[in-house]
């Protein structure tokens, strides 16, 4: 192992340059201590561990943080995975530092439920370090950001697991602090790992307008820089080329061929003055083109995450769109660094202005740990970041001129409970620009929303609302008034909801079964009663559908053990070779369905078919009556159910969901070889948004065995999603 000076030497110029004397020596202690805590343990990619604080601490050394910070990167790791304690790190570097590290750290072992929970529960103990101190999370995602540099050398699944939390959790908090660079590399690296067939194609359709690209920039930058420096001679203008995740989020999301989008090429001109920015504004609309609808202004209107600058996009006379940003040489150092630009408030600097930003920078925090506190569901805050924390956003104003920010796609309501819980709990109407609107009316860019509210008593939201919000922290609210105000109707309302889903999925349980099911069900979605589940069915707590496939399962083991324990009044039989047991019936055709393909372990119910014995259904196949008893023929309705003595194989068919690729179908042909899966029938279709469906019938033996394949198919490059198909397409 080297010598641990040659490590520190990667950072040793950039943290003398950075710190004074007595600070850059607590940095290289710091170091020495990690050093000695880390030694003889590697990365998986074969390198010493220490490699990956240093880096990080390089990180926060490019956003200019402070000593501490950097000390906290660098010691990010010993407590997680060294003996050393939370207390020696105190001792020896101080209570602030030890806050910092201990923020960062993620929970011992928890007893969850699933790594949703652990992972939730995390977030919820970074965020409260984070709104104590801002400099948790920067340390954080510059944590994150190494790691995903890195994630080449992880095992597969966890590859696509940690690529998946990545863009859907850390790049979203990183948009909303302003943080761009790693924001978009976050991003970029992601969808590298979740979908390297499109990452691809992108990335070769920059390559080969490479040199085209960087001479029509070259050009632009020259033409504008000669107008603008005899305005502004101090102007520096810069060329920027759009992510490949912001190409992507277009091209793969909302339907866009690459020559539609028109901000893959941007120019950047930085001034002095807010007044020089709108000065070159004039003086660019004179140059070239602008298209209409194309233009923003976010220094009248700053995004929340304090982001300024000027946006429009031009047409130049070769018919090539591009953009051009303008902004302060302030704006700009917040737009690259976001909130790390305002960090030096933490450390008495008086600032009033980085006070006032810093504050409204993590507002969104608090608010988020407020909904979480108020529902009791820590999954609100992982649920809330995944679904509002988008990049497409709307900016509306309220009738006092402030501004609110909500996801592309927020209704009125959405825009009621953003202001606050009591607004949208009071919400009767809204007006859009002085006219009064339908509640789902979707707002837009601009308008001035006014909510309507009533002071009647026990008004108070609709249960219709919850299919009309689109953001996480509406619906959690909503819920979180029916969970306190409406307890017996919601009782009611879930029992409700629950028995008819049991009759729809052909579940009839006796008066016993019911009670014992739905007292299992109540244990394992841990409420303390039966009614507690109900009521939390009937605010949206649980939602049903999602529980669906457990209870099914519950519900099957009740009805088999209670079958086994009963006494025989006819013999039962197993006939035909198809491993069925039809109760009651000796020596009779047995053949199973072709619409829905059941294999061993669905739930399944026969049918006397005139003449060709007996035909064997899915439970929840389209052609089984949801209400058999009142069927035109009941009586044709057999009770039969699998002979799991005997071990046999079945026909099932399983449709892929894909993106098109020149390797897919061997890629599919070699996983299923590799697992010894015989394929008896394959064909597929292209859908219309270019996705590729592919239906293959094969061979399996029970559904946990289907369930096997399922699981390897998913992870088979290309292949978005795995489901059971009852027929070809």
């Amino acid at each position: 192992m080297p010598e641990a000076t040659n490590y520190y030497k990667q950072l040793e110029a950039d943290v003398n340059a950075a710190f004074p004397p007595e600070e850059a020596a607590l940095v290289k202690r710091a170091y020495d201590f990690a050093y000695e805590a880390h030694r003889g343990q590697l990365r998986r990619s074969g390198e010493d561990y220490i490699i990956h604080p240093v880096a990080v601490a390089k990180i926060l050394l490019q956003f200019g943080m402070d000593y501490q910070s950097v000390i906290a990167s660098l010691l990010h790791d010993v407590v997680e995975d060294t003996p050393v304690t939370a207390g020696e790190v105190r001792r020896i570097f101080g209570a602030d530092v030890a806050q910092l590290v201990d923020g960062v750290t993620k929970l011992g072992k928890v007893p969850l439920a699933s790594r949703e929970e652990q992972q939730a529960e995390n977030l919820r103990k970074l965020l409260l370090a984070m709104s104590e101190d801002i400099r948790v999370i920067i340390i954080k995602l510059a944590d994150r950001l190494h790691n995903m540099r890195t994630l080449k050398f992880v095992p597969e699944q966890k590859r696509r697991d940690t690529a998946r939390e990545t863009i859907e959790i850390y790049a979203p908090i990183a948009h909303r602090l302003g943080i761009r660079p790693v924001k978009e590399e976050l991003e970029d690296l992601a969808i590298s790992y979740l979908d390297p067939v499109a990452y691809g194609e992108i990335e070769r359709a920059l390559e080969e307008q490479g040199s085209q690209r960087k001479e029509f920039l070259d050009q632009i930058k020259q033409k504008i820089g000669e107008r603008i420096r005899t305005f502004v001679p101090d102007a520096v203008i810069e060329g920027r080329i759009k992510s490949v995740h912001g190409i992507y989020r277009k091209m793969y999301m909302q339907g866009k061929s690459f020559e539609e989008i028109y901000d893959i090429y941007a120019v950047r001109i930085i001034v002095d003055t807010v007044g020089d920015c709108y000065n070159c504004l004039g003086v660019i609309h004179d140059m070239y083109k602008p298209i209409q609808g194309r233009f923003k202004d976010y220094i009248s209107t700053p995004k929340p995450n304090m982001y300024q600058s000027l946006h429009t996009t031009l047409l130049g006379k070769e018919g090539i769109p591009f953009e051009v940003q303008i902004r302060t040489h302030e704006m700009h150092k917040t737009a690259e660094y976001g909130i790390a630009a305002h960090w030096k408030y933490k450390l008495g600097v008086k600032d009033k202005e980085s006070n006032r930003r810093i504050e409204k920078g993590i507002g969104w925090v608090r608010q988020l740990l407020e909904v979480q506190s108020e529902s009791g569901e820590v999954a609100d805050i992982l649920n809330t970041i995944k679904n509002d924390f988008v990049s497409d956003e709307v900016f509306v104003f309220t009738p006092k001129g402030d501004v609110i920010c909500l996801p592309l796609g927020a209704t009125v309501i959405d825009f009621a409970y953003s202001i606050h819980s009591a607004v949208g709990n009071k919400m009767v109407g809204a007006k859009v620009d002085k006219r009064i609107v339908p509640l789902d009316y979707k707002v837009k860019n601009g308008e001035i929303v006014e909510v309507l509210t009533s002071s009647q008593p026990g008004k108070g939201p609709s249960r219709d609302w919850l299919k009309i919000v689109t953001t996480n922290e509406a619906r959690t609210k909503i819920r979180t008034w029916f969970k306190k105000e409406r307890r017996e109707e919601n009782i009611v309302e879930g029992r409700q909801e629950y028995e008819r889903e049991l009759r729809r999925n052909n579940m009839n349980p006796t008066e016993e079964q019911a009670q014992q099911l739905v007292t299992i069900l109540s244990e394992k979605q841990k409420q303390p009663t039966v009614d507690d589940f109900y009521a939390a069915l009937g605010y949206g707590g649980i939602i049903l559908s999602k529980i669906m496939p457990m209870i099914r399962e519950e519900y099957n083991k009740i009805v088999s053990a209670a079958q086994k324990s009963a006494p025989k009044l006819k013999k039962a039989k197993t006939v035909s070779g198809e491993g069925v047991v039809v109760e009651g019936i000796d020596n009779c055709l047995v053949k199973l369905s072709r619409c829905c393909n059941p294999i061993p372990g669905d739930d399944i119910i026969g049918f006397i078919t005139r003449g060709h014995g007996i035909s064997v259904h899915k439970r929840d196949c389209t052609n089984v009556p949801r209400d058999i008893a009142s069927s035109p023929e009941p009586e044709r309705w057999m009770r039969v159910y699998w002979n799991t003595s005997e071990k046999q194989e079945f026909y099932a068919s399983l449709l892929l969901t894909c993106i098109a690729g020149d390797k897919l179908m061997n890629d599919i042909f070699t996983t299923l070889n590799s697992i010894h899966v015989a394929i008896t029938g394959i064909n597929t279709r292209a859908t219309k948004d270019g996705r590729l469906l592919v239906n293959v019938t094969l061979r399996a033996d029970s559904v946990e065995h289907l369930r096997s394949i399922m699981t390897k198919l998913s992870k088979t490059a290309g292949v978005t999603s795995v489901e059971r198909s009852g027929a070809d397409i």
